[in-house]
């Protein structure tokens, strides 16, 4: 009768405190809006270049040489690999999390309690065998095995796994995101230090053309034709444009470190060959399909297992307003002297335990991470559509800047050979007193000026490539 009444009451308990821990609170929910438009330009084409590896789209052996050595030494993708190492043993945490744990125990102890207490005087009259007393000091001896377990009912324990799963395969998108960056940047920068190289020649020639110009005026003004003005004119010329080249050497000193440092090694010389560097023609670029992106850019997937990931956090969270279920068990031998430790029964013993508990009174803990994990959810959501967003911006802004780069590039090589016959037009009108030295001077600094910039309009074209490359997702495969 006392027993069953027992059981009603503990059930009754069991059942209202399941009733009052499994309301959890309601948040926002969003669903990532993951639609982009049908094309970039009207193409219907699904040929995408991001699908071809970085050995088969950058030709030049140097800058693969150069990738090869930087995909191999770079710290900071080094670093990255490191923490896809803690990704992975995160993982093997989680998992361990909801399998039975079971551990070994063993002890030894001695006890001296007083006579006259009650314990004292219960000893002293109870043998543990005919003519034996009740020792003393007691001794305490352990050993046996222990072993606990959460029962997983709502999946807590099991979609922590899965969320530290996904963030594992995060991390290595989050690698993938970075090489593509790091080629994309090695490649930029050689681009670069090539442009570099050439405009350097370019300043080099003009010294030499405007050295003999200076030549040309000094033997004028002995002859009375010009004065001294203009030979100081041509002479600050020549200065002028030999501290270019001082400049240029800085820049191609920092562009080459640069490299060095993605590459993960000290300051040495970058190999490379820079002549025909005008020649270059730009790697015809397939932009596919914008729905393509989102299987191709690693930023894209990533920032998709971390609104997987940020959505199990919430399962996790709702799981701990509902009441947990464990077991625990233990089973060894204990005896007060080592000679009866393995005696059986007399000094076996075990025990089974089942207990539930659940949250009841004070849950504001528990609410502030549901609705923390909730927030991460939504900043999940809306970092994943922007991460999208981003993304197709930059394929079309690229686009542009090709196609724009492109008809420059033609405009200024003809104003390059407009102006390189001007240098010869104003020399011979300067030797037969038909110009001026300034019509010579500007001819000459306006020569200059379009040659260098032609280059920087090459580069970035070879920059562009590039870019559009890395925004399609190409490299990291």
């Amino acid at each position: 009768m006392y027993k069953r009444i027992i059981y009603m009451g503990l059930g009754i308990a069991c059942l209202s405190l399941t009733f009052s821990s499994c309301k959890s609170p309601a948040v926002l929910q969003k669903t990532a809006n993951t639609a982009v438009p049908e094309s970039y330009n009207g193409s219907q084409d699904s040929t995408n270049t991001a699908t071809v590896t970085w050995r088969e789209y950058f030709k030049d052996p140097h800058l693969r040489n150069l990738i090869d050595t930087a995909l191999a030494n770079n710290q900071e993708l080094n670093i990255v690999l490191q923490e896809i190492a803690i990704a992975k043993s995160e993982v093997r945490e989680k998992k361990g999390e909801y399998l039975p744990f079971v551990g070994l125990r063993a002890g030894a102890g001695l006890e001296k309690v007083g006579r006259y207490t009650s314990q004292g005087a219960n000893d002293a009259n109870t043998d543990i065998r005919p003519g034996e007393e009740f020792p003393e000091p007691l001794g305490d001896f352990l050993i046996g095995a222990e072993a606990s377990w959460e029962i997983d009912v709502w999946h807590k324990l099991r979609n922590a796994k899965k969320a530290a799963v996904t963030r594992y395969l995060s991390s290595i998108e989050g690698r993938n995101f970075m090489v593509t960056n790091l080629i994309a940047e090695i490649a930029d920068s050689y681009y670069e230090l090539l442009a570099l190289d050439n405009q350097l020649a370019i300043v080099k020639q003009n010294i030499d053309i405007q050295s003999n110009a200076l030549e040309i005026v000094k033997l004028q003004k002995a002859a009375a034709k010009v004065n001294e003005l203009a030979v100081k004119k041509f002479e600050a010329e020549v200065l002028h444009t030999k501290s270019l080249q001082f400049e240029l050497q800085q820049q191609i000193v920092q562009t080459e470190n640069r490299i060095n440092f993605l590459l993960g090694r000290y300051p040495q010389p970058i190999e490379r060959e820079y002549q025909g560097f005008e020649d270059l023609v730009p790697e015809t670029v397939h932009l596919g399909l914008p729905s393509q992106l989102l299987a191709n850019r690693p930023d894209i997937k990533q920032a998709e297992l971390d609104l997987m990931a940020a959505k199990l956090d919430v399962k996790v969270a709702k799981a701990r307003f509902y009441p947990s279920l464990g077991i625990s068990a233990g089973v060894g031998f204990q005896s007060f002297n080592t000679k009866y430790l393995l005696e059986t029964p007399e000094s076996l013993l075990y025990s089974v335990v089942g207990d539930v508990t659940a949250p009841l009174i004070n849950r504001n803990a528990i609410k502030a991470a549901y609705y923390g994990a909730s927030a991460k959810q939504l900043q999940a959501v809306y970092n994943y559509e922007q991460t999208i967003l981003n993304a197709y911006v930059e394929v079309v802004n690229q686009l542009a800047k090709i196609d724009n780069l492109e008809k420059s590039y033609d405009l200024r090589s003809k104003e390059v050979e407009a102006l390189t016959a001007s240098i010869d037009i104003s020399n011979r009108l300067f030797k037969s007193a038909r110009a001026d030295y300034m019509e010579v001077l500007l001819t000459q600094r306006d020569a200059l000026e379009a040659k260098v910039e032609l280059i920087e309009t090459k580069q970035k074209q070879m920059s562009s490539v590039v870019n559009v490359y890395r925004a399609l997702g190409g490299g990291w495969n």
